[in-house]
This record gives structure tokens, sequence and C-alpha cells, in this order.
């Protein structure tokens, strides 16, 4: 059985078989129970690196074979690698291929150019004012676009396209707090929150959480309460925060 690109909603999990050996180090295809695509190919290659099944130093089947395999885009593919790179399971060399490193989750995640921990750090100094300017200064154009964005987000059943719009919500409210400076830093890491929440979504199933949390900042922004979004953002990171330390520490 194949896996789609988008997630199958009332399929039960036991109808899938169980594999029978290790489609990314082997190059045979594995039936999967139908979660999301890039989630299920993230966990069975995961499943393969810690069982030793894909020992440290092998080389994964190519993003085209499993993309064929998996019955899946090379896109899907890609996201679910970029997760085991975030966890410090593998590296891709370019021109080369996808490398095991690890068999067990790093002291910390790699997220492009800084660490979880950068980014942990960092976040509740700049985002958390950046809410509470945005309520006040906000414009009806830049309020109209979170309305939007929170919406979407609420619908969205793709896993890449909502990380998008994730990072999207985050830099919005960085420009609405007519803050240059904290417009430009959230803009500098913008491609590693969105490989942040890529992995958390994966791994700790942090989507529906952060909805919800979205909203609460949007809420707050909208209702003009400086202090209300700061509170809500400061939930939100805080949350955030205890989904890492839930992955880094298993």
């Amino acid at each position: 059985m194949n896996l789609s690109d988008s997630r199958t909603a009332g399929q039960p999990a036991e109808s899938a078989a169980q594999p029978a050996a290790s489609p990314a180090a082997q190059g045979q295809a594995q039936p999967l129970a139908r979660l999301s695509a890039a989630e299920a190919v993230f966990n069975a290659i995961r499943s393969d690196i810690e069982s030793g099944q894909i020992a440290v130093g092998g080389k994964l089947s190519s993003e085209a074979t499993l993309a064929q395999q998996y019955g899946v885009s090379r896109s899907v593919i890609r996201e679910a690698l970029r997760s085991c790179t975030a966890l410090g399971l593998t590296v891709t060399k370019t021109g080369k291929g996808t490398f095991v490193v690890a068999n067990k989750v790093a002291n910390d995640l790699t997220l492009g150019q800084y660490s979880a921990r950068d980014l942990t750090e960092a976040r509740p100094h700049i985002e958390v004012p950046a809410a509470g300017l945005a309520a006040k200064r906000r414009s009806g154009e830049e309020l109209e676009t979170l309305r939007h964005i929170v919406e979407a987000m609420s619908a969205e059943t793709d896993p890449e396209s909502w990380v998008a719009l994730d990072s999207s919500f985050h830099a919005t409210i960085a420009r609405a707090s007519g803050n240059k400076v904290f417009a430009s830093v959230v803009a500098d890491i913008r491609s590693a929150l969105a490989y942040q929440s890529e992995t958390l979504n994966m791994v700790a199933d942090r989507q529906h959480a952060s909805d919800v949390e979205h909203q609460q900042i949007l809420a707050a922004i909208e209702a003009g309460s400086a202090e209300a979004a700061s509170s809500a953002m400061a939930e939100h990171l805080r949350a955030v925060g205890a989904a890492l330390d839930s992955i880094l520490n298993k």
C-alpha cells in the first residue's frame, strides 16, 4: 500500500500490514498507517534508524527512490528527511545523498543555521514584546492578514502549507509591531521557525495546539490589549519549548 500526499481521515491504522524490511535501506516498499504522508515516512525512517535496521554510517535510498517506494512526492520525502536531520539522526550531503550519523536523538535540534536552543532562548525577547506592540499599532490591513492566516491554518490539511502559514503568522505580527528591528530579526529566523514547526508537528503533534494558541494571540491583538497579546505569545512559546524538551529528553 502506498501513501498519498494528503491526510486521510477515517481509515483505521490497523488496516496497514506490518513491514517486513527497511525500505529506506533495502529498497523495498513498506505498508504504513495512513497518517500524513510526511509523518508516516518520517516515522518509518526514524524507526529503521533507531532500531539499527539502517546502521550508523549507512546511506538512505535516493529521494526519487523513496518517493516511488512510498507513493508520495519528492517534496514529502524532503520534508521527512529534514526532520530526521533536525533530530540529529541524518546528514544530507549535496550530490552524495543522506547518511545516518546517529541512532538516537541529539541533545539539540538543528534548524537550518540555528539550533532549537538558540530559538528557545531568543524568541521570548523578540516575539513577546512584538505581539504587545502589534496589539497597539497594527493596521486594519495587517489585522485582516492575520485573520486570514489563522483561518487558513485551522482548515489546512497539508503539513507543508501549514508550516508556511505558521511562519507568515509570526512574521506578520513582527511587522505589525512597527518595530523594524523585530521585523528584521523574525524575517532572518523565518526558515528556522519553519523547520522547527515542521519537526514539532511530526514528532510532538503540535499542529492543533498551535492553531488554538494562534487564535488566542489573534484575539488579543484584535482587542488591542498589549498585555493579553504579550501573555498569549509567551504561553505559545512556552508550549513550543515544552514540546522541544519532550523530544530531546526522550
